[in-house]
């Protein structure tokens, strides 16, 4: 008798981070895949765009290929489709309403036909060879959420996707009654959200954020000017029905505001076009009967609210009765951008609301310590391995987990790209595949690597030095003085002494180069960066990027 195969499971982008979550699954000769998400540089990837998975495993594997899954439509789980449909064959992807239609604009703005979308309801089961996928409904920040449920030949994988628990949303709950259905027929293997792992109690309802907002909104007399995630459809859907309560009109500023103001109106959970008017229509509103909504929640510099705090908007100009409310919490990395935005907006004399003890106009889209408990309680899982989060956040994860009595040893905090195999029920450790980052810059994906962003370092700090020569190959002499330029290591008006000096030592390097060794273009540029280098240094402590250009000319002295 034959002996059953392990079913594996890796992800390619999701642990050890928050962002580019990508999940696949193997058994035998079929894969699929749950996710597909950028995430977004930090600050030392000068000129990146996004993050990318390395998907090396995917094009190995490709005719195993069956099908993309999506959790729901947030950046940072559909943002790489468009990299990964011009990578690898993708049969069919299978997405949440709301996310299909987020995914098919993406698509369409970069040119790309993929007509092979299915929409997700709770009710659908795939089946595949080896595998039967179902879903359930979640709660999180966008509609249209689910949880993925894998039935494999070795045991259930159940994949949370991004949740939370809130018992008055705004829109769906999350099917709890499905979830403990699962539970008790057995999960083998959990993957579950970690985001919020190192904040205890449970997150806000979504409710109380739209109370207190209600509250803010119905006091105020004057303009009121609000800044959270376009993402959040849910948020943007509850300050349109207080402003409506009001009888406050909106004015809709920033790309991504209003693609998400039109999604929600396509789908029926905006029905009030009429509350939307233009800057113009807006001139004759009263104040108190205008509402702002806009993008630049946090501090994006050419967003909406970043212009009209540095008073550089052209429809729109701060005036001491204006309130400006955050409905957001700053992302990792952005405080200080958003610090500087509320300073700037309270020189201006407005008054400030940021989420804080004082005022929940703000909750988080993720489970807290003790709803993740709950998850662990509702699915009672036999092995569990967090995800979609830092190190931290995944080692609290699982200490978390032991407390809901799933031993350590059946615990698992892995990096991108290990591998966990299930096999008749049991799971273990197994290998590793290729799995690192891939940065996107432009058009180009993958041709940035790490030697390129460590020089546009250099050159952010110390500056780009270029000296052009003119050298005739024949008779071996530099014909005139190098011509030496500078752009970010000094100003070269201010230090013509500095420059002569340079100049001078550019000329002592070439002349003794030709003296002493056969012309060879490469060699002649490499010995004038390895000793003008140090010269550099020594003179000013900077190491800016020399670039050296020779012309070079044929010609017999007469």
């Amino acid at each position: 008798m034959k002996e059953k195969s392990a079913t594996s499971v890796v992800a390619l982008g999701g642990l050890g981070e928050v962002g580019k979550n990508m999940y696949v699954i193997t058994h035998e000769d079929e894969i699929i895949i749950i996710d597909a998400g950028v995430m977004f540089p930090e600050v030392g990837l000068l000129g990146v765009d996004y993050v990318i998975q390395d998907i090396t495993y995917l094009k190995q594997n490709e005719n195993k290929i069956k099908a993309l899954f999506i959790t729901h439509g947030h950046e940072d789980h559909i943002g790489g489709i468009p990299f990964l449909l011009n990578q690898v064959k993708i049969p069919v992807i299978y997405a949440p309403k709301i996310a299909k239609d987020l995914i098919n604009k993406k698509l369409e703005e970069r040119n790309i036909n993929y007509p092979n979308i299915e929409v997700i309801d709770k009710d659908l089961q795939v089946n595949f060879k080896h595998f039967m996928i179902e879903f359930v409904n979640t709660t999180h920040s966008i509609p249209d959420s689910f949880a993925v449920v894998i039935h494999t030949p070795n045991g259930v994988i159940f994949e949370t996707g991004d949740f939370k628990f809130d018992l008055t949303p705004i829109g769906p709950m999350a099917d709890i009654h499905k979830m403990a259905e699962l539970g008790k027929k057995g999960v083998t293997l959990l993957l579950s959200d970690s985001t919020n792992a190192l904040t205890s109690g449970f997150s806000n309802s979504e409710s109380v954020v739209d109370e207190t907002l209600n509250d803010i909104i119905g006091k105020h007399i004057g303009r009121v000017i609000i800044a959270t995630f376009a993402s959040n459809i849910f948020r943007v859907k509850h300050i349109v029905e207080t402003c409506k309560k009001y009888n406050r009109k909106i004015i809709v500023f920033g790309r991504s505001m209003e693609a998400s103001i039109e999604l929600a109106l396509n789908n029926g959970l905006i029905t009030d076009k009429s509350i939307f008017v233009d800057s113009n229509a807006a001139k004759s509103l009263k104040r108190d009967e205008l509402c702002i909504l806009c993008t630049g929640s946090q501090g994006e510099p050419l967003a909406a609210l970043s212009r009209i705090a540095n008073g550089t908007h052209k429809q729109i100009s701060l005036l001491p009765d204006d309130l400006v409310i955050f409905s957001s919490s700053p992302i990792p990395g952005n405080a200080e951008s958003i610090n500087r935005i509320i300073n700037k907006l309270y020189l201006k004399g407005v008054k400030v609301y940021t989420n804080s003890e004082f005022s929940d106009i703000h909750t988080s889209g993720h489970a807290k310590e003790e709803e993740l408990k709950w998850m662990l309680r509702i699915i009672k899982p036999k092995y569990f391995m967090p995800m979609h989060g830092e190190f931290r956040m995944l080692k609290r994860h699982t200490e978390i987990a032991q407390l809901c009595d799933i031993p350590e040893e059946n615990t698992f905090i892995c990096s991108n790209g290990d591998v966990i195999l299930l096999k008749d029920g049991v799971v273990s450790r197994g290998g590793k595949v290729q799995a690192a980052d891939v940065y996107v810059d432009g058009s180009r994906v993958g041709d940035v690597g790490s030697v390129v962003i460590k020089d546009r370092k250099l050159m952010s700090q110390d500056g780009i030095l270029i000296t052009i020569l003119n050298i005739n190959t024949l008779s071996r002499k530099l014909l005139i003085k190098p011509n030496v330029t500078a752009r970010g290591f000094v100003l070269v008006n201010e230090n013509q002494e500095l420059m002569n000096k340079i100049e001078h030592k550019i000329s002592e390097i070439v002349n003794n180069f030709l003296k002493t060794s056969l012309y060879n273009y490469t060699d002649l540029k490499n010995q004038i960066i390895l000793e003008l280098l140090p010269f550099i240094n020594e003179l000013t402590g900077r190491r800016p990027i020399i670039l050296p250009v020779i012309m070079e000319v044929n010609k017999k002295e007469d």
